[in-house]
């Protein structure tokens, strides 16, 4: 047998030492992991941060489904609601779709005579697909926000009866100038109003007031209810989803209308029923570029800053 050799003081000591200096770089390596890491959630925080106060990051949200027109505006009021509770501003339909105005276009292509345009003939616009699943929708952070929220203040309306022409400006810039139709030039009864009714369109300022997003379609004549509409191409088809939008004018709300008209071939003219008729994309535009609110100026000018002198259709100059 060999002797044992008994550890001198030393040596306990040494080994004590290297203990206690793992144990001390093990206690370094710990707080230094959990530094990063904390770092690593502050700095998560000051993005999220910076997205609610300071505005520097903004979101995408992916849209997890196919949208038809038929669901669009639940669908967007479902994005609204749902986002609006993690955000420091106020977060409506028109200030999320200005933040991605590619939207407008996709309402805007399916106008029945675009889609004819295309050789696609479309029974029941309601049925398009206006969002496809998996696209991205910009949240705007909160300076966007502000900008759009600026911008979309600053929009009015203008339109001149005799010159069929409805212009949406940005303080004192023309953005988009439209063909219309107006009131006829005569009186004729109707049962929606129980009386016999003055045609012609209206002129005044004021406000939009409301959204028909999903209107009831009655003919103001006989007060009936109808649902298709015969097209100019006399193909007949369902009457499509396009907001119509009411005005107050001079302190009065009177059923002047701006909407749609599914046959074209009647604007730039005095043919309806006392609404300002659009094209079908036009009607889109208007709409997104009108939130409640937004002031309106409809005047009867019947001379131009070019010099030129437009038909008197009311008969104004005679006093009629």
């Amino acid at each position: 047998m060999f002797p044992t050799r008994r550890p001198s003081l030393l040596n306990k000591l040494v080994l004590m030492s290297l203990g206690i200096l793992v144990i001390l770089l093990g206690s370094i390596f710990l707080l230094i992991m959990r530094f990063e890491d904390t770092e690593e959630k502050d700095q998560a925080l000051a993005t999220y941060g910076d997205f609610e106060q300071d505005s520097v990051v903004s979101a995408s949200i992916i849209t997890p489904r196919d949208v038809t027109i038929e669901d669009y505006f639940d669908f967007m009021d479902s994005l609204v609601t749902e986002w609006q509770g993690d955000l420091t501003y106020s977060l409506s339909e028109h200030l999320l779709v200005h933040a991605n105005p590619w939207i407008i276009d996709s309402l805007a292509n399916t106008d029945y005579y675009r889609m004819i345009a295309r050789d696609s003939f479309v029974y029941d616009q309601k049925k398009l697909h206006v969002l496809r699943a998996g696209a991205s929708l910009k949240l705007p952070s909160l300076k966007e926000a502000e900008e759009l929220r600026q911008f979309l203040a600053n929009l009015k309306l203008d339109i001149n009866i005799p010159e069929y022409k409805l212009r949406i400006f940005h303080k004192d810039s023309i953005l988009h100038t439209f063909p219309i139709r107006v009131g006829q030039n005569k009186k004729k009864y109707l049962a929606m109003g129980n009386r016999l009714t003055d045609l012609r369109t209206l002129t005044g300022t004021g406000s939009i007031v409301r959204h028909a997003k999903d209107p009831d379609f009655y003919n103001p004549v006989t007060h009936q209810a109808f649902y298709t509409t015969k097209r100019d191409d006399d193909q007949r088809t369902m009457m499509p989803q396009i907001p119509w939008i009411e005005t107050e004018i001079n302190g009065t709300r009177n059923g002047q209308m701006i909407h749609p008209t599914t046959n074209p071939k009647t604007l730039e003219k005095a043919y309806s029923n006392g609404c300002i008729g659009t094209k079908e994309a036009d009607g889109w535009v208007i709409y997104y570029y009108a939130p409640l609110g937004t002031a309106i100026n409809i005047r009867y000018d019947l001379y131009l800053e070019n010099g030129d002198i437009l038909p008197d259709i009311y008969n104004k100059k005679r006093g009629l």
